[in-house]
Formats: C-alpha cells, structure tokens, sequence
C-alpha cells in the first residue's frame, strides 16, 4: 500500500521559492558575467569595435558619481569605480587562465589514462606508472615549473608555428609544466575509478572473446570514467587556482595582471577582491559544468543518486 505523501508546509514551499529565485539569480549573474568576458574578448580581438582597446564598457566616473549619491554605496565609490576602470585587463589575464587550465586538463588527460591503466592493469609498466605519479605528485609545482623554464629554458625550443600565438612563449612552458603535473593527479583519480569496477567484468569480457586490452577499452574504461568525474571536477578546479602559479615565470595571466596593477597603484585591497571574485566565478562555472557532464553520462541505476 503506497503511503500517503504528506502536503508542503508553508514555510517549505516559501524556502523552496526562496531557493528558486536564488538560484535564478545566481544564472542571471553568470549569464552577465559570462556575457561581460566574452565581449572583452572580441572587442580586444576586433581591435576595439565596442570601446577602445583597453576602456572599460561603462565609465569608470559615471559609476563613482551614480554611487556617491546612492545611500549606503557612496563609502564604496571608488573603489567600485576603480574596479570598473581596471575590468579590461582582469578580462585579458582571465583569457590566459582559461587557456592555460583547458589544454593542461585536456592534454594530461589523455596521458592520465594510459598512466591508470598501466598501473592497473601492467606489469613492469605500472613500476613506470607509479615512479611517474610519485615524482610529480611529490614535487612542488612551482619547483617544476622553475625546472621547465629557468632550467630547461623550454621556451627557446617553442616551434615556429607556435611561437607568437601568445604574448609570450613562456605560455607554452607553463602549459608543459600545468600538464605533466595534472596528468600525474588525474592518473591517480582515474586509478581509483578503474580499481572500483568488479574484477568479474574483466572475466566476463574475456569470456566472450574479448581480448584483455578490449576489455578494458570497452568494459572498463567507460564506467571507470563515469566513476572519477567527481574527482576529476576537483583537479579542474585546482588547476584554475594553481595557474597563478604561472604568475612567476612571467606568464600574463589573470594573476600576474592584478598583481602589476596592484604594484603601480598600491590598491592591494581592491585589486585582489576584485580578482578573487574572477577566481570563484571560473571555480563556480567549472562546477556546474562538470556536474552536468556527470549528469549527462550516468547510467541509469549504476551510482549513487546526486541531489543538487
């Protein structure tokens, strides 16, 4: 006999209300947020066919003379004012680090994924998986990066064809550097997911014909994969705020951008709220995208179910 289900309060329905128009309000902000950024980005590109390369969209004065008259904002009108004027080139380091934490995600992992199974699935292999892991795992970033660039002085060896597709070619170093440290992460993530798979399904698809490495591209991988998404989504979100790492080897990212503003104009206050905020708007957006790839290829009664 199915039990009844009992009426919403109305404080539940105003609390679910509540939460609706907070979450609407939440895609306004980086729905105009998002618009914002891109317009930078193509008005910087078109050489300034909105505003001026380098102006902000809206008048750095008119915001400071709308505030000073507004109760309650008038103490905060200049340093609003200030963020406004300093918006173009928080837009331009933020182009860096979204490129910088796309391609090292994407590149490290397709060779996270032979590193797992390695060390899954391989025999002398998986001593050269693990040796891999642990040495990139157990140095510091910023000490790889040092090694990559002052060390190695990679880039020098930056190909013709690269060179110049950013500002400098110490973008490419840091990208090598973000991308050999992540593969290492994500290797170990991915790992996990494969070790969570039944050892059965191995005998299973071996069974009926399948080869062992088959099995594993065919039976293993694609759950293994749904498995790690979450832990994935992590090492996303950490490579966007350890690409201000990038920060000092000269790379000028959204980090290294604040930090020069700040040491011309001792604003330190403003300009790195300013940039903390840019830094949790990547990390939110990050977020919910990759809760909805998860959403996207979870198999229907295999998992846990996620409320959100």
């Amino acid at each position: 006999m199915a039990s009844a289900t009992r009426p919403a309060t109305v404080r539940e329905r105003a609390a679910a209300a509540d939460l609706s128009v907070g979450r609407l309000l939440l895609i306004a902000v980086g729905a105009l947020f998002w618009a914002w950024l891109v317009a930078s980005w193509v008005n910087r590109w078109l050489g300034g066919v909105i505003v001026p390369v380098g102006e902000p969209f809206v008048s750095p004065a008119a915001v400071e003379a709308a505030l000073a008259t507004t109760p309650g904002l008038s103490a905060y009108a200049n340093d609003v004012a200030f963020a406004v004027d300093i918006s173009p080139e928080i837009a331009r380091g933020m182009w860096l680090t979204i490129v910088i934490t796309a391609v090292s995600l994407a590149v490290g992992f397709f060779i996270a994924v032979p590193l797992s199974v390695a060390r899954v699935y391989g025999r002398y292999s998986a001593y050269a998986s693990l040796a891999y892991t642990e040495l990139l795992r157990g140095t510091p970033l910023l000490a790889q990066l040092f090694v990559l660039h002052y060390g190695l002085n990679l880039s020098q060896y930056v190909p013709g064809v690269l060179s110049g597709v950013f500002p400098r070619n110490v973008v490419w170093v840091a990208i090598v550097g973000f991308t050999l440290n992540g593969a290492a992460y994500q290797a170990e993530y991915i790992r996990g997911a494969l070790e969570s798979v039944e050892e059965g399904q191995i005998t299973a698809g071996r069974a009926i014909g399948l080869s062992k490495v088959e099995t594993i591209y065919y039976v293993v991988l694609p759950q293994g994969l749904r498995y790690a998404i979450p832990s994935w989504t992590n090492e996303f979100v950490y490579l966007i705020k350890y690409s201000s790492l990038a920060a000092f080897i000269t790379v000028p990212e959204l980090y290294y951008r604040a930090f020069q503003i700040a040491s011309n104009t001792f604003r330190y206050t403003v300009i790195f709220a300013v940039t903390g905020l840019a830094y949790l708007a990547l990390v939110l957006t990050a977020s919910k995208l990759m809760a909805r790839v998860e959403d996207a290829v979870a198999i229907p009664g295999l998992g846990a179910d996620r409320d959100r």
